[in-house]
C-alpha cells in the first residue's frame, strides 16, 4: 500500500527536497540517534511528524519504518504512540543490559536487513541517521539502482555517510521546524 504525504516548498523555504511526485519512496528513522542528536545539539526533542513531510516530499510512501529501543520507561509509551499517529510503522527491540550494567541498543542489522527486503519496491531510501556505519548498506543500494538519501544534523552526522549518499539534507538548515522544544 502506498501512502502520499506532501510537503509545501514554503513551509520549508531554505530546506527543500526537490523530487519526483510519482517516485515511490521508503523512509528508515534510527530513532536513537535522531533523538540523541537532538538531545545534545539542542536540548529539545525531534519534531518526527515533520521530519516524515520531510522526506517524503510529495512522493508515494511505500514505508516509514522507526525503530525503537524499549526501555520500560513510563514516558515512552507516549512517544510510540505518537510515532504510530505521525504515519510510522513501529520496529521494537529491548535494551539489552549485561551483568555488570553495560547496555546495548541498536537497530543497524536490523535497519540493513529491512532496506534490502523493500529494493525491489521502492526507488529511493531515505536514512534518518548520521550514524556511519550505515556506509556499507547506502553503497550496496546504491549499486541496485536506488537513489539514497540521508536526512540529519550534520554536527552529527558522519562525513563519510554524507559522501556515500546520493543527497544528505542538513535538519539544522531549518532546524526550528524539526524541534519540539520543552
Amino acid at each position: 500500500m502506498a501512502y502520499k504525504i506532501t510537503a509545501i516548498a514554503s513551509s520549508f523555504p531554505k530546506l527543500f527536497i526537490t523530487s519526483k511526485k510519482n517516485q515511490t519512496v521508503a523512509v528508515f528513522v534510527d530513532a536513537q540517534n535522531m533523538y540523541h542528536s537532538a538531545r545534545n545539539l539542542y536540548t529539545a526533542k525531534v519534531n518526527f511528524k515533520e521530519l516524515l513531510k520531510f522526506a517524503v516530499a510529495g512522493r508515494n510512501l511505500v514505508k516509514a519504518n522507526a525503530y525503537v529501543i524499549k526501555s520500560d520507561i513510563h514516558e515512552e509509551q507516549g512517544f510510540f504512540e505518537a510515532l504510530e499517529r505521525s504515519g510510522y510503522y513501529l520496529k521494537m527491540k529491548d535494551l539489552q543490559i549485561f551483568p555488570g550494567g553495560m547496555k546495548k541498543a541498536d537497530w543497524d542489522v536490523g535497519i540493513a536487513i529491512d532496506a534490502i527486503s523493500m529494493a525491489s519496491k521502492a526507488e529511493v531510501m531515505v536514512f534518518v541517521t548520521g550514524d556511519g556505519d550505515f556506509i556499507p548498506l547506502l553503497e550496496y543500494l546504491k549499486h541496485q539502482g536506488i537513489t539514497v538519501e540521508v536526512v540529519a544534523f550534520r554536527r552529527s552526522t558522519s562525513s563519510k555517510l554524507i559522501q556515500a549518499a546520493d543527497k544528505f539534507y542538513d535538519l539544522e538548515e531549518e532546524v526550528e521546524k524539526f524541534l519540539l522544544r520543552k
